[in-house]
């Protein structure tokens, strides 16, 4: 099998689409057409909607984003195909490899026939009930997924998306605590249901109206984008520094804009600390006295794929607990495996007093889970917490899971997950080094992230348009992956592949994205 530089290698200088359509056939030998999915819609081809968005804007709600261009009418695995042109004999018209695993949902790949498997038998047996009564698939995904868990994390409830599992979640703490006050970190995303909306600071929070009193902010970790008041000299000796590294300090990913530093700069570390006792010291200031939780995402995956330095989810549990506050960890996209292990939180060894999953337990399906400790439930059961809604406890999603989290162990995915975010970061990083316009690499296991700037030998400028230019090419090419943006920071690609993906669909997804850099005009290539 050829090396990951061996493939960039052979791709064209000028930027120039491959002869004989090898993009295109490099994509397509990604996909079993042998057995794609059913094309449920055989009658569809681009001619039934030759103005799709036009079409889409006449019938549908806009939720806040910008429908992409083709008609998407199956999927399977990495890929997803779109409507054939008319007279065409193919059932589909091309082929686009899926980096960010839908809604960064598919962890197992779209069409998981195990999963289908579930579904249907389900669908046709057991698919909604009361909300009181219990199913088979509600107790066993509970026995299994306690199993997985750190100890302490010991009772769980299901519901449907992420920002309900968050809203029920902070629902326990101001139960559980007495208290009203939340703290969310700067960049956060937790969902668009009211309490969780009104502690992130991603977006979302310009409604012009009052959101849920109680609601505060910790400046959110940017090892790349520190303020200079929160850097330090770097530490030496045995290394044990507190800097972030790469994000995380994921092997094989570089230290945030090592190579934009002159020589002084290299001197300085990013001081988190200090950034999080500043942040708590403007809490302290800010409180009337009620803090009741604070809610993390291990990843900051939409404020541009960044990871919580090493040592910061412990030192932010000791805050918590001198204040008697909990600690609530999101893991809608870092949990089942996608990390390099089972839930982000491990990586640090610490537990949190209420967990929530949701995007990767249901493999898509709309399911989450709100997961904490017996003594908080008991509270909180004593407090008549309520959160009673039409699917808690569904057993056809729940029966989903279940085979999600036993395929996951059974498969030694984690195990895998890792393997190939070293690979990936490899991969990333070597683009990195050819492309100046790559100012940071940075994410943990299968979840990275790329940002892009004008010219990072002069400095971090945010090149939004850019980032726009580059993913448009990646996708015309075949290749979809996610553009996060925000004034803060510009654009980051967010990558987080379906943890099933081989190595060499890694080395493929690499390659069409190289391609991507070289043919589009200011990416600035160094060789």
């Amino acid at each position: 099998m050829p090396s990951l530089q061996a493939a960039i290698d052979l791709l064209p200088v000028n930027g120039s689409k491959p002869e004989n359509g090898k993009a295109d056939q490099r994509l397509d030998n990604a996909c079993d057409t042998d057995n794609l999915p059913t094309n449920l819609y055989p009658s569809i081809t681009t001619s039934n909607h030759p103005n799709l968005n036009e079409f889409a804007s006449s019938h549908l709600i806009n939720f806040g984003t910008t429908f992409l261009p083709d008609l998407i009418i199956s999927a399977s695995h990495l890929s997803l195909f779109t409507a054939p042109s008319p007279g065409s004999s193919s059932p589909y018209g091309r082929a686009i490899t899926d980096w960010t695993s839908g809604q960064m949902s598919s962890l197992l790949g779209h069409s998981h026939p195990e999963i289908v498997s579930v579904i249907t038998s389900h669908a046709s047996s057991l698919d909604h009930l009361f909300s009181g009564m219990l199913s088979p698939p509600v107790l066993n995904l509970a026995k299994r997924l306690i199993s997985v868990l750190p100890e302490g994390l010991d009772r769980a409830m299901f519901l449907s998306t992420g920002g309900e599992s968050n809203e029920a979640a902070i629902k326990m703490a101001k139960t559980y605590t007495g208290k009203f006050e939340v703290v969310g970190l700067g960049a956060s995303w937790h969902g668009v249901t009211a309490q969780a909306n009104s502690v992130q600071y991603h977006a979302g929070r310009r409604v012009g109206w009052p959101l849920v009193p109680g609601g505060l902010m910790l400046p959110s970790p940017n090892a790349y984008r520190c303020h200079e008041g929160f850097r330090r000299k770097k530490t030496t000796g045995n290394g044990e520094g507190n800097g972030a590294k790469g994000g995380g300090g994921e092997e094989g990913v570089e230290e945030n804009g090592k190579e934009s530093q002159g020589e002084d700069e290299e001197e300085w570390e990013y001081d988190w600390e200090a950034e999080m006792l500043y942040g708590w010291r403007l809490i302290d200031q800010q409180s009337c006295g009620s803090l009741a939780a604070v809610i993390v995402e291990p990843i900051q995956s939409s404020g541009g794929m960044h990871v919580l330095p090493p040592g910061y989810l412990r030192r932010l549990k000791i805050e918590c607990e001198k204040r008697g506050m909990l600690l609530i960890v999101d893991e809608a996209q870092t949990g089942i495996g996608r990390t390099g292990e089972m839930v982000a939180v491990n990586h640090d060894g610490v537990v949190p007093d209420i967990l929530t999953l949701s995007k990767t337990l249901g493999n898509g399906l709309p399911l989450s889970a709100v997961i904490t400790s017996h003594s908080i439930a008991n509270v909180c059961a004593e407090r008549d917490f309520l959160f009673y809604t039409t699917h808690v406890n569904d057993p056809l999603p729940a029966a989903v899971g279940d085979k999600v989290l036993e395929i996951v162990v059974r498969d030694d995915l984690v195990s895998h997950a890792r393997r190939m975010g070293e690979m990936l970061h490899s991969g990333l990083n070597q683009l990195k080094k050819r492309y100046a316009c790559i100012g940071d690499v940075r994410g943990r296991g299968l979840m990275a992230g790329v940002e892009i700037v004008e010219d990072r030998r002069k400095g971090k400028e945010p090149g939004m348009e850019l980032a726009k230019r580059i993913g448009d090419r990646a996708y015309e090419l075949g290749l979809w992956c996610n553009l996060s943006t925000h004034p803060s920071f510009g654009g980051s690609f967010r990558i987080a592949p379906p943890i099933t993906i081989s190595e060499e669909e890694v080395r493929e997804g690499l390659a069409v994205l190289e391609e991507a850099f070289r043919g589009v005009e200011g990416t600035l290539p160094l060789y």
